[in-house]
């Protein structure tokens, strides 16, 4: 592993309030209102939760009726091109659809404008962990690496969760290229819409016990997560730690999940 350092101040009490998707100008275009939001966000504080946690949450990234709107769409089978049952296929309990392309404008334009920034932070990351992949600035010429490999199927997709529902622990792997880190964004509100429903992520740290986490969400905000592997601060310098993530049980109600995945699958 590499001898490089990551800083794993908490910053979080120094860090500006970012500001919500959801009160971006009336005026501006969707994407063009989606790519100034979130080049304003303080991807510096983002990059430190991500080092320091192997998550990053960004509050408010959509507002309530935007999240109503974006959960509505499941019932709209002409946007999709698979439905997975996950019962069926040995995933847990409940169902989720993937989009097709085009995608829905919000979500391609979400998808592009994260891909930048997080690019950044994913190669940094393979270079810590002495991995010889590296992730170019355009989204779109990343898909295009994509594409020329085979993986041409689109990967963001709407989750559905009714009580007695949970996903298993999981990596979303869909090919050779995988980009490192993923979104999610909760569309439900907790204790209100649904109870229990936890998303978890977990780490398989080198000759030790794996580490939990729960991760806290409210309606409308966006996670960012590593997909398979971070780097992590050793007293012998940078080792690598396996992650999973999952959703628990949902005791009552029902949960929608945007999901954000970057690279496309086989």
């Amino acid at each position: 592993m590499s001898n490089g350092e990551l800083d794993f101040g908490d910053a979080a009490a120094e860090r500006k309030a970012r500001p919500t998707l959801a009160a971006r100008p009336a005026t501006a275009g969707a994407a063009a209102g989606i790519a100034v939001h979130v080049a304003g966000l303080d991807w510096q504080g983002i990059a430190d939760e991500l080092n320091a946690h192997g998550y990053a949450i960004l509050p408010g990234m959509l507002g309530a009726e935007e999240c109503a709107a974006m959960a509505a769409q499941y019932g709209q089978s002409q946007l999709f091109r698979s439905r997975v049952v996950m019962s069926q296929h040995g995933f847990g309990s409940g169902e989720y659809q993937y989009f097709r392309y085009p995608l829905p404008s919000m979500i391609a334009a979400l998808r592009h404008a994260l891909y930048g920034p997080l690019a950044a932070i994913a190669n940094r990351w393979h270079e810590l962990m002495d991995l010889p992949d590296r992730f170019p600035a355009e989204h779109t010429d990343f898909l295009a690496r994509c594409h020329a490999a085979g993986q041409t199927r689109p990967t963001p997709l709407l989750l559905q969760y009714t009580a007695g529902d949970y996903n298993c622990l999981h990596q979303d792997l869909y090919g050779d290229h995988v980009f490192p880190l993923q979104a999610a964004v909760l569309l439900s509100q907790p204790g209100k819409d649904f109870e229990g429903g936890e998303f978890v992520l977990t780490e398989q740290r080198p000759r030790m016990q794996s580490r939990v986490e729960v991760v806290p969400l409210k309606r409308g905000d966006m996670v960012i997560f590593a997909v398979n592997h971070r780097p992590v601060q050793g007293t012998r310098g940078i080792y690598r730690v396996n992650l999973r993530h999952g959703v628990s049980r949902l005791r009552a109600g029902s949960r929608h999940t945007l999901g954000i995945i970057f690279h496309d699958a086989n």
